[in-house]
């Protein structure tokens, strides 16, 4: 409306908000003017020029921080080049995998990458085989008995002794392909993001036999005939406080991986060292180096141990994560809600809570989490439910199956299940 009245009232209500100070209504009132079709004063001709100098003064400022950005990543990634995600390969690792994202945080997986994961425990069958074959027979059963009836504690969320000569062998045959199969997929989610370098560094506590570094080698086996690799180095640091189960991974490591047309490579290196006597100012990691610390499954059901082991942790990332690094930490699904005490329901705002609190204890901040999961619901099944789900839906441990028939008289065929949190952090 084009109203001398009303157009004077407005000019003068314009000056009034400049005078107090009132940039807002002053802006507002400036765009009435320019509706009502009235012509602009001087002053409001200036103010008009000032507000489109600071929108240019903005947009320059941003453009040259968006470049100032990039040109430090470019910068970055010169010297150490991300393996940008590849679409047809991600889309093949969906397929195979038989990936179904049902919400936010849930991920379930029923297929596996047949060509890598069953040549791959097809050679760690005949490994331990071979290794069996030097144990008389008697002497085998009570051993691997000892060994079992420890690692067993697993299951009830408790936590193993580790004591035993073929500790590390049971662990081989119960859960080393379940781990490595849960890891991969979580690599898989790490490549995905854009955040797997070709030149990486990874510190793994309570490594077990090596169960990152195999999964990152499986993983990048898979990519094989997707794109061209550049050159990776992996610098791989073991802490764990069993040397029988350093010593076993590297052995069927030099077995298997440096076997391949295409070995991965890497640079083993291992600290033998329990994280209960751990002293900051002795050890010898070294500073700021460590792309990725990555926990899988050293999560202690007794409160006074965790609080303790927490607390290495947290020395171990202050000192030895670099800036830019991160934290991989996998739990199993029962260990989270019992060290929070909270059950398992099909509730995301609750699982949320659960995970801040988690990584509160941990100096950690969240950066993101999945659940991965063989079913579609966070509610467990009873066990004769999901026997029956893994013989209709998962794919089967082939090789490894009858060998644990053949010591431990296990009936049915294993599966790769998974029912692990898989969280990535960054320290707080």
């Amino acid at each position: 409306m084009n109203n001398p009245i009303v157009n004077w009232w407005r000019s003068q209500q314009f000056q009034l908000s400049l005078k107090r100070g009132d940039i807002r209504r002053a802006v507002q009132l400036l765009q009435e003017i320019q509706k009502s079709g009235a012509r602009f004063s001087w002053l409001e001709k200036l103010f008009r020029d000032k507000l489109q100098l600071e929108r240019y003064s903005q947009e320059y400022k941003r453009q040259t921080e968006t470049l100032s950005k990039q040109l430090t990543e470019a910068s970055q990634q010169k010297d150490n080049l991300i393996l940008m995600p590849n679409e047809e390969f991600v889309k093949y690792i969906y397929k195979v995998f038989n990936l179904i994202q049902h919400d936010e945080y849930k991920l379930q997986s029923t297929g596996i990458d047949e060509r890598i994961f069953d040549d791959f425990e097809s050679r760690l069958v005949e490994y331990l085989k071979e290794e069996f074959s030097k144990i008389p027979d008697k002497q085998l059963f009570i051993k691997l008995e000892d060994a079992l009836e420890d690692i067993n504690n697993l299951k009830t969320g408790q936590d193993p002794d580790y004591r035993f000569s073929l500790t590390p062998h049971v662990y081989f045959m119960k859960y080393f392909l379940e781990n490595v199969y849960c890891i991969y997929l979580a690599w898989f989610l790490i490549y995905q993001d854009a955040l797997l370098p070709s030149k990486v560094n990874i510190l793994d506590i309570a490594a077990g036999p090596g169960t990152v570094a195999y999964s990152l080698a499986l993983f990048l086996q898979s990519s094989s005939g997707f794109f061209h690799i550049p050159q990776m180095h992996i610098s791989y640091y073991s802490l764990e406080k069993q040397d029988a189960f350093q010593f076993r991974g590297l052995q069927f490591w030099r077995r298997y991986i440096e076997s391949r047309l295409t070995p991965v490579n890497a640079f083993f290196r291992f600290v033998t060292t329990d994280i209960f006597t751990w002293k900051t100012q002795s050890n010898n990691l070294p500073k700021d180096f460590f792309d990725f610390i990555v926990i899988s499954h050293c999560f202690f059901a007794d409160s006074h141990k965790r609080a303790e082991a927490n607390n290495t942790y947290k020395q171990i990332f202050t000192t030895s994560l670099k800036n830019s690094g991160y934290v991989l930490l996998i739990v199993q699904d029962k260990k989270l809600f019992k060290i929070s005490d909270v059950h398992q329901l099909e509730n995301q705002e609750e699982e949320k809570n659960v995970v801040h609190k988690f990584l509160t204890e941990l100096g950690l901040e969240l950066v993101w989490y999945k659940y991965l999961t063989s079913t579609d619901s966070r509610i467990p099944l009873s066990g004769v439910e999901f026997g029956k789900f893994a013989r209709e839906k998962l794919p089967k441990q082939l090789y490894m199956s009858p060998i644990l028939q053949q010591y431990f008289g296990q009936k049915h065929h294993l599966h790769y299940t998974l029912d692990d949190y898989v969280i990535l952090a960054k320290q707080s």
